[in-house]
């Protein structure tokens, strides 16, 4: 029995560029120690590519009604296929390293219920990665020539032990705010939101839209629109990597240091519970600090 099970959905390998990157993602995944990989769906190429890499393969997943995974499904058979005791869902085109798999370790040794989560620094890829000798080496350098961290918005991967996480609402992969509401749920729950950005590094092969239908990114799709509905709604997908609770540096739990953009998000929190008898849409007006800043504008000009 391994510690980690992996598991995602990726999408079709018919892209030349898409499926370069998820197979060097996945390929990454399986010169991990301690760690099981799960693929999930009927994506074209995606058996071939299980195959080829030595990983397992689950065809069978449930749908939204326009034939997008769904989250739930996911967790499911991802559950009955593993004896794992921590699980990660993954974007299939995350390069990981040995520092994630410490890192998975030294969280399960300090909690017992909590999420793991970090910011992602993005590279632009036009080739597969070359894993050769060094080549974890010669990766981090060449990301950190690009310096492309990015904002603590949206999240790639959410570790956690198979305790947690036990009922999720029909999301629908690839749309936006699922993964907001993983964040919100560990803190509603009062979990452990462990922030490893400080420790790790998780690199995401840029890539373009264009498998999407309109090319439109995740968010501008009708399904994220049900994606936050069964969330509860706007407030709870506005949960991110600013609300970790914890940081993990160098194998110990500290509390995230403040910041303007940290202390600008407690503050919205503060106003959401001060002004929660407010229909959900002026909650929305007075608490979001984009528009507070587009107002003050107005009141200057």
């Amino acid at each position: 029995m391994s510690l980690i099970t992996l598991f995602s959905a990726p999408k079709p390998f018919t892209d030349p560029h898409i499926a370069m990157i998820q197979r060097s993602a996945i390929k990454s995944w399986t010169l991990l120690p301690d760690v099981d990989i799960i693929l999930l769906g009927e994506e074209t190429g995606l058996a071939e590519a299980a195959k080829e890499l030595g990983v397992k393969h689950i065809p069978y997943v449930e749908r939204s009604p326009n034939g997008v995974p769904l989250i739930s499904s996911m967790f499911k058979l991802a559950r009955e296929n593993s004896n794992s005791e921590l699980f990660c869902i993954i974007n299939a085109d995350m390069v990981l390293m040995p520092d994630f798999v410490e890192n998975a370790k030294q969280a399960a040794q300090l909690k017992d219920k909590f999420v793991l989560l970090s910011q992602r620094w993005d590279y632009d890829i036009t080739l597969p990665i070359d894993f050769a000798d060094e080549w974890q080496s010669r990766l981090r350098e060449d990301v950190r020539k690009q310096n492309q961290i990015h904002r603590p918005a949206g999240s790639d991967f959410f570790l956690f032990p198979k305790s947690c996480y036990a009922d999720i609402p029909n999301f629908i992969i690839g749309r936006a705010g699922w993964d907001n509401w993983m964040i919100y749920k560990a803190r509603k729950e009062n979990w452990a939101v462990i922030d490893c950005t400080p420790s790790v590094m998780i690199v995401h092969q840029n890539h373009d839209y264009a498998h999407l239908p309109g090319g439109k990114p995740h968010y501008e799709h009708p399904e994220t629109n049900e994606n936050i509905r069964l969330a509860g709604g706007q407030a709870n997908v506005r949960y991110t990597i600013l609300d970790a609770t914890h940081q993990l540096v160098d194998g110990t739990l500290a509390r995230p240091k403040m910041s303007s953009l940290r202390f600008t998000r407690k503050f919205e929190l503060f106003l959401r519970t001060l002004f929660f008898f407010l229909p959900e849409n002026m909650v929305e007006n007075v608490a979001r600090p984009k528009r507070w800043k587009k107002r003050l504008k107005k009141i200057i000009r």
